[in-house]
């Protein structure tokens, strides 16, 4: 990073910034923990509101000016669960550059296997741990404070800097970064850069993720009593053979393909087939009784490459289950869409990626390498519905360790991510001018 001080023999305003980060490691640290401790999981959507608050509060320490946006007219928002959205716009101080640092808080449910609360926020042995320690309110805490040390360093950005915590990301994040992309809240007109730190760790950059199109597959039978299953058509026995035919046809053959988009883990640079959920018996009765079962649904989650397009896949799908239904003249199948979500790809050589590359050095001593994810996250929004190309993923934490029980973040990857991040905000929204010359 170029050393753009004005006197000869002081510091640089890089090292400046690097200096408050690492001054500020012990707040950093306690903000984290307090995001961790409201317990935001999703479903059914907890905590939005205070959270929100927590995260505004600090955007507004930091001179910030703060807007809270709440999903209106969307059917997750309710008086029960508001989904409450926080942004905090930087007011910059010439024609720079602007940049969006974005993340969201919600958190997947704990579920069981701990052997700590998982809202707790305690730090021992180097880590913060509990749910979202990983993903992602570590992230937001390294996005806060790296524009918090570039104030503290007494310097005033030519461009400028907005900060967001948004809602729903693990469902999809409709009600968060989608809906202030349809608002215009974000968009390529007043978005050039935007960051994501979500846990790809401090030495990767995530410069896009995976397609995914979820769906359901019905199978229809005809309820008859138990004793005499010969007078009814089983559904679930009929679900059991398109599990058969994915098993046995259509995985060896997603095994066979592979991307060229740098995906991690290395098996998750082929497309894949999940069964999510598998639901059967009798329709509409909650308690089953001595009945044939005349339904039964599976939810898949296929995973597709950006070699592959979506119309490809789902033919695929449908193909193979029209083949399996007419295989038994008697067998009736359904394919129902849930989502799609296209594959992206941040521009090769984009000058965000260049900037956090140099930013990494700096810090790291190392290049970064360059990763996408396996599965889909914000950045989907900013490029389909904002328009924002230039995207990344860039945080602290282990991707392996989200929604893990004993979910953790190391201290040290969260303060060596506040800074890389301070450096390439820096870099992006320059020229900087420091109030202290």
């Amino acid at each position: 990073m170029r050393n753009r001080s004005s006197r000869a023999g002081a510091p640089s305003r890089a090292d400046q910034v690097l200096k408050e980060v690492e001054a500020a490691r012990d707040e950093i640290v306690a903000f984290a923990a307090d995001l961790i401790r409201i317990p935001t999981v999703n479903p059914p959507g907890d905590a939005y509101r205070e959270c929100a608050a927590l995260i505004g509060r600090r955007l507004g320490e930091a001179g910030l000016d703060v807007q809270y946006v709440e999903a209106d007219g969307l059917p997750e928002h309710t008086a029960a669960h508001p989904r409450v959205n926080v942004v905090g716009r930087g007011a910059g101080t010439g024609a720079g550059k602007r940049i969006h640092l974005n993340g969201h808080f919600d958190v997947v449910p704990p579920g069981d296997g701990w052997s700590v609360d998982p809202f707790a926020g305690e730090v021992k042995d180097g880590r913060i741990y509990g749910r979202g320690a990983s993903d992602m309110k570590s992230g937001i805490a390294a996005a806060v404070f790296a524009v918090e040390a570039t104030r503290r360093a007494g310097i005033d950005l030519g461009g400028a800097v907005d900060i967001s915590g948004t809602v729903d990301e693990e469902s999809g994040g409709f009600a968060g970064v989608a809906h202030l992309c349809r608002t215009g809240i974000i968009s390529a007109r007043n978005t050039d850069y935007a960051i994501i730190p979500e846990p790809f760790g401090p030495d990767r950059v995530c410069v896009g993720h995976r397609g995914v199109y979820w769906f359901d597959i019905v199978a229809h039978g005809r309820t008859a009593h138990g004793s005499m299953p010969h007078l009814g058509r089983n559904a679930i026995e009929d679900m059991g053979a398109v599990l058969e035919a994915f098993r046995t046809d259509l995985q060896p053959r997603l095994a066979a393909r592979r991307t060229a988009l740098p995906v991690v883990p290395e098996a998750a640079q082929r497309p894949s087939l999940n069964i999510n959920a598998v639901e059967g018996g009798q329709s509409g009765e909650a308690v089953q009784s001595p009945c044939v079962a005349d339904r039964c649904t599976a939810t898949f989650d296929r995973r597709f490459i950006p070699e592959e397009s979506f119309d490809e896949a789902r033919e695929e799908i449908a193909a193979l289950v029209a083949r399996v239904a007419g295989e038994d003249p008697g067998r009736r199948l359904t394919v129902e869409d849930r989502m799609v979500v296209h594959p992206v790809q941040t521009p090769p050589g984009s000058p965000l990626v260049e900037a956090l590359a140099r930013a990494t050095r700096a810090v790291r001593g190392r290049d970064p390498t360059l990763v996408a994810s396996p599965g889909t996250y914000d950045q989907k929004h900013f490029a389909r519905l904002a328009g924002v190309q230039h995207c990344v993923a860039y945080g602290p934490g282990a991707l392996e360790e989200a929604h893990q029980p004993d979910e953790s973040c190391s201290v040290d990857d969260l303060v060596a991510c506040t800074k890389v991040l301070a450096l390439g905000v820096l870099e992006l929204v320059g020229p900087a001018i420091s109030r202290t010359t």
